[in-house]
């Protein structure tokens, strides 16, 4: 293996300047932003009890905004910061952001009236409420741009973190396979130290051995890492882990422990401190939850809903398909559903009337799996067909399979025999669960995604179903079928 000495000279001349000093100023922005929105809130809460008259009140709003109005935004920001909500770690990810700035305004509006009671200040009742229930909103909508914003400029390579990763190699890959993946966590992976022993140059994905994962601390400081993760094997002790944070604790370097779990939700975690041993529990996969009267009931009710809703949209797809060839508006097609039940799939055509007899052949044209198979520019479909399946208007039938019980509005791909017969023991647990019109696969990428990647989410939504999934995807589902990002 090269030298320590070696590596660290040839990155160290290609490094440029860390990027990720920026996000220092994350904060700041943050607390920029919710002063902002306070001050526009406060004078719309003005304007709108003023006018509105909701609560009576001999209270000159006027003189209130002089007195009340400051105290409260700095109530509010200071209970905001007792909270944690301005902490650098609670930027970019999760909802840990949310849920303090939540608990901190409901705990500032609490102490505002409690305020006002015990100094009998005649704080108008109709600003009080206008203020705090439009605040609350106000501020979730501007952490949701700013994390926006940051998620953007990290795709793009901006405000990005310099990360080392210790352990031994397979899974350093596997966690450098993750942060690779999602880049809007903002992780650059610059390089792995392994264990002593092995004397590898790189990983098997190529990634740079840097160093032994004992000189951690030396390594991190020289290649100006921002953050230092401790995969599988990367410690021998306990004490050794404790020395490298404890040596690291002056220079603002994130330590994160990176354990080999992988695509379970954070839902079904639970670490719990035993004797100074965190231990980890994991929860058992919730996909029998998705099997209960809660997500039945919704879809049904949302079945029928949309069926009514999409009635005049249906009669003119129905009109155009039967005007381009006279050949059959509906396309039905086995599929296999829950426990290995097959179904007839309902699709507005989008094909001609002999498609599936040229799929063998193009199969082999292309060299294609018999798995997702879906291609490009497909010879097969329509004119007509192009335009519904690029809105994915082509699927709306499927609201009867749902109706019938057959299918859900959110769950994995359906398909087709042949492709269930190349599962292997982990694919058919997408079996365990109703496919599904909508899932993750389509709002991550849809056709675009690979294989593995579309297996991958199929079985991360299993394993992990909740119902605040489900809306967030049918809410996401529109913005996916708007941009026609992977729809072919």
């Amino acid at each position: 293996m090269t030298t320590t000495s070696e590596h660290t000279q040839s990155v160290s001349s290609a490094t440029p300047a860390t990027p990720s000093r920026m996000l220092r100023y994350l904060p700041t922005s943050a607390l920029i932003i919710d002063v902002v929105l306070m001050t526009v809130v406060g004078l719309v809460a003005i304007v709108g009890r003023r006018y509105l008259d909701v609560f009576a009140s001999s209270a000159s709003v006027e003189q209130q905004l002089v007195i009340a109005g400051p105290l409260m935004i700095t109530g509010w920001i200071v209970t905001l910061m007792i909270l944690g909500s301005y902490h650098h770690d609670v930027f970019g990810a999760g909802t840990d952001e949310y849920r303090r700035v939540l608990n901190a305004s409901l705990l500032a509006a609490g102490a505002t009236g409690v305020g006002s009671y015990l100094l009998k200040f005649d704080l108008s009742r109709g600003f009080f409420v206008l203020a705090y229930g439009l605040g609350i909103p106000a501020l979730f909508l501007g952490r949701f741009l700013l994390r926006r914003a940051l998620h953007t400029a990290r795709r793009r390579g901006l405000l990005r973190q310099r990360v080392l990763i210790a352990g031994t190699r397979s899974h350093i890959d596997e966690v450098a396979g993750v942060l690779g993946r999602e880049l809007w966590l903002g992780y650059e992976v610059i390089g792995a130290l392994t264990p002593e022993y092995d004397l590898s140059e790189e990983t098997a994905t190529g990634l740079p051995v840097l160093g032994n994962a004992n000189e951690a601390t030396s390594l991190v400081k020289h290649h100006r890492a921002d953050a230092l993760f401790f995969a599988g094997g990367a410690v021998g002790s306990s004490a050794q882990f404790r020395k490298v944070v404890w040596d690291l604790e002056q220079d603002q370097v994130q330590v994160v422990i990176a354990p080999s779990v992988t695509d379970i939700s954070n839902e079904r975690i639970t670490i719990r401190p035993v004797g100074g041993l965190p231990l980890m529990h994991i929860e058992p996969p919730t996909w029998s939850d998705a099997s209960r009267w809660g997500k039945r009931t919704f879809d049904l009710i949302g079945s029928a809903a949309l069926i009514c809703a999409f009635a005049p949209l249906f009669l003119l797809i129905a009109l155009q398909i039967r005007l381009y060839d006279r050949g059959p508006i509906f396309f039905r097609h086995n599929r296999v559903g829950r426990n290995g039940d097959e179904f007839a799939c309902f699709k507005f055509r989008t094909m001609v009337q002999n498609a599936e007899s040229l799929v063998a052949d193009l199969q082999e044209e292309n060299g294609a799996s018999a798995l997702l198979f879906k291609m490009k520019d497909d010879p097969r479909i329509t004119p007509p067909g192009r335009w519904m399946r690029r809105l994915s208007v082509d699927e709306l039938p499927q609201l009867f399979n749902v109706f019938l019980g057959q299918m859900s509005l959110v769950g994995p791909r359906p398909q087709v025999a042949r492709e269930v017969a190349l599962y292997d023991d982990s694919m058919s647990r997408r079996l365990h669960v109703r496919p599904g019109m909508t899932g993750l696969w389509q709002v991550s990428g849809r056709n675009d995604l690979t294989v593995a990647e579309a297996m991958r989410l199929d079985l991360y939504y299993v394993d992990n179903w909740s119902m605040l999934q489900d809306l967030s995807i049918l809410g996401r589902t529109v913005g996916a079928v708007l941009s026609s990002r992977g729809a072919y």
